[in-house]
């Protein structure tokens, strides 16, 4: 059972202080290691939660102590790492109702599919040789992938694997190839582009037909 109180003292160089019960009643030592976010400093009269406990001399003290707002806190923070994926999963909508309208073939949704998942294997072979200290994909590789569509297995990599999340050079440059990649599937959507990407849709099943029947 959670108790709500605030801070009614508090020593910063030894980490510890006093919590009064809201309902009233004694006051509960707390030590610093029973927050559940030890990087803020803690002020006079900062409500807060907690659970009675004991340490390990048997006196009562509190334990797993939220300050007010933190839970707040943390959803928004996972809200925000989780920006990127959720307008990736947006985006497979896109296609796939595009898709679903004949607005696209729906072999478009199946090429950014593969497309992704081949970047995001990728992403994690070049992650792997970097902690083993062995050959690299090189960034223009990843880079061309991403412009040619795989672009949504880049960001599921980049948040998941943690791996190309940092160099700005790197970023900008990805972000690029994502607006262009974008660009040219809205162009898609025109009558010019529709027929251009009639026409090398042709060509590419005309060649898969043709070594086909060779093989």
């Amino acid at each position: 059972m959670r108790i709500k109180g605030k801070i009614t003292s508090w020593d910063n160089d030894k980490g510890f202080g006093f919590i009064s019960p809201k309902d009233g009643g004694k006051q509960v030592f707390v030590h610093i290691k029973a927050f559940s976010r030890r990087e803020k400093q803690d002020e006079i009269n900062q409500v807060v939660t907690y659970i009675v406990s004991k340490d390990k001399d048997g006196r009562v003290c509190a334990d797993k102590v939220r300050r007010a707002g933190d839970r707040r806190s943390k959803i928004w923070a996972l809200v925000n790492r989780s920006k990127s994926i959720i307008a990736v999963l947006i985006f497979f909508i896109i296609v796939a109702t595009s898709a679903l309208i004949e607005k696209t073939p729906l072999l478009v949704l199946y090429f950014y599919l593969v497309a992704s998942l081949v970047t995001f294997v990728i992403y994690a072979m070049d992650k792997s040789a970097a902690k083993k200290g062995k050959w690299r994909t090189q960034e223009s590789t990843l880079h061309l992938l991403s412009l040619a569509g795989g672009w949504p297995g880049a960001i599921v990599a980049q948040q998941k694997l943690r791996h190309k999340s940092k160099k700005q050079n790197f970023r900008i440059i990805f972000w690029i190839t994502v607006l262009l990649n974008i660009g040219i599937l809205i162009w898609w959507h025109t009558p010019a582009g529709a027929s251009v990407l009639r026409a090398v849709i042709n060509g590419v099943m005309w060649m898969v037909t043709t070594v086909s029947s060779w093989l």
